[in-house]
């Protein structure tokens, strides 16, 4: 079983494509090897989804 890492003191940032919306966009925090916690601004308290670091970089890779 994989362990949830302790997200309580992540810095996160938004998008750059969030339209300078205050609450209408994606966030992930940086600094955790290997992995990309991203969660919903319209929902911070609400569990982050944590993606593995190379299945991020296909999504924002195929994004663009």
């Amino acid at each position: 079983m994989k362990s949830t890492p302790d997200l309580s003191t992540a810095a996160w940032r938004k998008s750059s494509y969030s339209d300078g919306g205050d609450n209408n966009c994606v966030e992930v925090a940086d600094g955790y090897p290997g992995i990309v916690p991203v969660r919903d601004s319209k929902a911070p308290e609400a569990a982050p989804l944590i993606f593995s670091a190379a299945s991020w970089s296909a999504f924002v890779l195929m994004a663009r």
